[in-house]
C-alpha cells in the first residue's frame, strides 16, 4: 500500500513544479515541431515519438488543452495563442461527434479551459470569443447527453461499445453536461420535448456509483471496498444490470487501475461541484445532501482501494488482477518497478488518481473532517512527488512525452515493448501528459493561494 509520508508539504514541491513546467513547455514545442498532424490525433509514443492509434478520437483535446494549461501555469503567451488557434481550427468535429463518450475530455479541456481563463480574468474579456466558447460547450454537452440508455432505476451515457455499455471513465464526461446545463442550454428531443441535462448527468453519476464501484456488500465473489469495474453491462430490452466487464483491463472481476483513477477523480470533482450548487436546484434529483452522500461514499471507497492496492510510492500496476503479479511477491510492499519482467505499471493512472486524492482530501478538510482530509491529501502529494522524480519524468530532450511508463491497452498489445523486455515501459501518452499537467496546475494554485481550480470555474 502507499506509504504516506506526512513530512511532504506543498512548499517542498514548489521548486519541483517550477522545473516541471519548464520541461513541459519544451515537450509541447517538440510535438508542435515534429508531429505531423495529418496522421490524426497523437495518442501515445513509440520509441519516444508520438503516434496515432485508431479507435476513437479522444485525445486531441488533451493535446491542445496542454498548451492552455501551460499558459495558465506560466503566462507563456505563445502557448495561449497556440491553444486558441488549434481549438478554433481543429476541435469543431469533436463538438458534434456523436460516436464517442469523451466530450468531457476533448471539449472541456479546450473550449472549457479557455472560457475558464476568461472568467478568471487571466485573459481579456471578449464578448464574441466568450459566446464562441459557450456555444461549443452547450452543444458538446447536448451531444454527449444524447448517448442515453434508460434502465430500470435511471439511465446512463453509454460507451462506444453500444447502448448496453456503461464505462467507468465516462464519469469525467459528465462535466460536459454540467457545463452545458449551467450555461442555460435547452436540449430538445422529438416533438420539442425538453430533456434535462442536469438530470441525465446526475443519473449517470448515480449509475456509475451503484454499478461501477463495489462496496464490500457481496455483489459477487470479488466485491471488496472500492474495487471498480471498467464496464457495466445491461440488458437493453428490460433495463436490468447483467454483469461487470472490461475493455482495457484484465477482467471484469479485477480492477483496471486507470478506470479506478477516473472514478477517484470524477467523483471527487463532482462532489465539489454538488457542494457549490443551491439546494433547490437539486431537490428533484435526490437532494443535495443525498447526492453528496452517494458521491462521497464512492470517492472514499475508490481512493481507499487505490491506497491499499498500490505500491508504496503511489504508482500502480496496470490491473490489480494482472496474472504476472503473482510472480512478483509482495509487490505492494515496495516501490513500483517499471522495468520488471512481469507486468507494466501505468503512471497515467497515477497522474489521474493523484488529483482525485488531493481533491477529496481538500474537500474533507474544508467540510469538517480534517484528519481524513489530511490522509488523502498527503497520499496525493506522495503520488505527485513520485511522478516528479527522475524515474517518471521524461528528461530526454528527444523524447516527445512528458510522463514516462504509461500504458494504453495492454490486452490488445498496443503498447511498445523495448527490445529485450517482456513488458512495455518508457513511453508516454497524451492523457497521461495532460493529467500530469492538470494535477500540477491544481497543486500550484493551492501553493500560490490562487483561485481554486475546478472545471466549473468556466461557468461561474
Amino acid at each position: 500500500m502507499i506509504k504516506i509520508d506526512f513530512s511532504i508539504n506543498n512548499e517542498a514541491l514548489s521548486q519541483k513544479l517550477t522545473g516541471f513546467w519548464q520541461l513541459s513547455g519544451k515537450k509541447i514545442h517538440l510535438i508542435e515541431k515534429e508531429y505531423g498532424e495529418g496522421k490524426g490525433s497523437p495518442v501515445f509514443t513509440v520509441k519516444g515519438k508520438y503516434t496515432t492509434r485508431g479507435w476513437t478520437e479522444w485525445t486531441q483535446g488533451f493535446q491542445y488543452g496542454s498548451s492552455i494549461l501551460q499558459f495558465d501555469a506560466t503566462g507563456e503567451k505563445m502557448m495561449l495563442e497556440n491553444g486558441r488557434k488549434k481549438t478554433l481550427e481543429k476541435m469543431a468535429p469533436h463538438v458534434s461527434h456523436i460516436g464517442v463518450h469523451d466530450h468531457g475530455f476533448n471539449n472541456v479541456s479546450t473550449y472549457g479551459n479557455l472560457l475558464r481563463l476568461m472568467r478568471e480574468g487571466k485573459i481579456p474579456y471578449n464578448e464574441w470569443e466568450k459566446n464562441f466558447y459557450e456555444m461549443a460547450l452547450k452543444i458538446s454537452g447536448a451531444v454527449q447527453a444524447s448517448r442515453w440508455t434508460a434502465v430500470r432505476d435511471g439511465g446512463f451515457i453509454h460507451s462506444f461499445n453500444g447502448a448496453h455499455s456503461l464505462f467507468v471513465d465516462t464519469i469525467r464526461s459528465c462535466r460536459a453536461l454540467i457545463v452545458s446545463h449551467t450555461l442555460g442550454h435547452v436540449f430538445q428531443g422529438e416533438g420539442d420535448a425538453r430533456i434535462s441535462l442536469l438530470e441525465r448527468a446526475l443519473l449517470h453519476m448515480k449509475a456509475t456509483a451503484k454499478y461501477s464501484v463495489f462496496y464490500g456488500e457481496g455483489r459477487d465473489s470479488y466485491d471488496v471496498w472500492g474495487r471498480t469495474a471498467h464496464e457495466s453491462i445491461f440488458n437493453v430490452k428490460d433495463g436490468n444490470f447483467r454483469c461487470p466487464g472490461t475493455q482495457q483491463g484484465y477482467s471484469g472481476f479485477s480492477t483496471w487501475t486507470r478506470g479506478l483513477a477516473w472514478a477517484m477523480c470524477g467523483f471527487a470533482e463532482q462532489l465539489e461541484w454538488i457542494s457549490s450548487v443551491k439546494e433547490e436546484e437539486l431537490a428533484d434529483f435526490g437532494g443535495k445532501e443525498g447526492l453528496k452522500a452517494i458521491f462521497l461514499r464512492a470517492a472514499k471507497a475508490t481512493c481507499d482501494f487505490y491506497i491499499a492496492n498500490t505500491p508504496t510510492d503511489g504508482v500502480p500496476y496496470w490491473d490489480t488482477g494482472a496474472p504476472g503479479l503473482a510472480n512478483m511477491g509482495a509487490y505492494t510492499d515496495k516501490p513500483s518497478d517499471p522495468f520488471n519482467q512481469h507486468e507494466p505499471v501505468d503512471s497515467s493512472a497515477a497522474a489521474i488518481a493523484a488529483q482525485g486524492l488531493l481533491r477529496l482530501g481538500h474537500y474533507l478538510s474544508e467540510n469538517g473532517d480534517p484528519e481524513d482530509g489530511r490522509t488523502y491529501w498527503q497520499a496525493g502529494l506522495c503520488v505527485v512527488n513520485t511522478l516528479l522524480s527522475e524515474l517518471y519524468l521524461s528528461t530526454d530532450p528527444s523524447h516527445q512525452g512528458l510522463l514516462l511508463h504509461t500504458i494504453y491497452h495492454r490486452p490488445n498489445g498496443w503498447d511498445h515493448i523495448p527490445e529485450g523486455s517482456k513488458i512495455p515501459y518508457g513511453e508516454s501518452c497524451m492523457w497521461g501528459d495532460y493529467h500530469f499537467r492538470e494535477v500540477c496546475l491544481y497543486l500550484g494554485r493551492i501553493i500560490s493561494r490562487g483561485n481554486y481550480y475546478t472545471y466549473y470555474n468556466c461557468v461561474r
